[in-house]
């Protein structure tokens, strides 16, 4: 099973970016996307940007994640 995260787009040098993903900045390579700006959310998966996706979608699937981890963590 792969994972990807929802990443913030925080700046940008040829086909690389650093994008923001839970407070943390990584590199993001971005050749599998196009038209990528500063502020866009990426889904992160392995250092790339496997496609771009809504703010909104974001904002919800890291609202789902932190409910699930909350949830196990409760149960511990």
């Amino acid at each position: 099973m792969c994972l990807s995260i929802p990443a913030r787009v925080v700046s940008l040098e040829g086909c690389m970016a650093d994008v923001s993903a839970g407070g943390t900045i990584f590199k993001a390579n971005l050749q599998m996307v196009e038209n990528i700006k500063p502020g866009d959310f990426v889904l992160l998966h392995a250092g790339f940007a496997i496609q771009k996706i809504s703010e909104e979608d974001a904002v919800e699937t890291l609202r789902l994640l932190q409910e699930m981890s909350d949830a196990i963590n409760d149960s511990d």
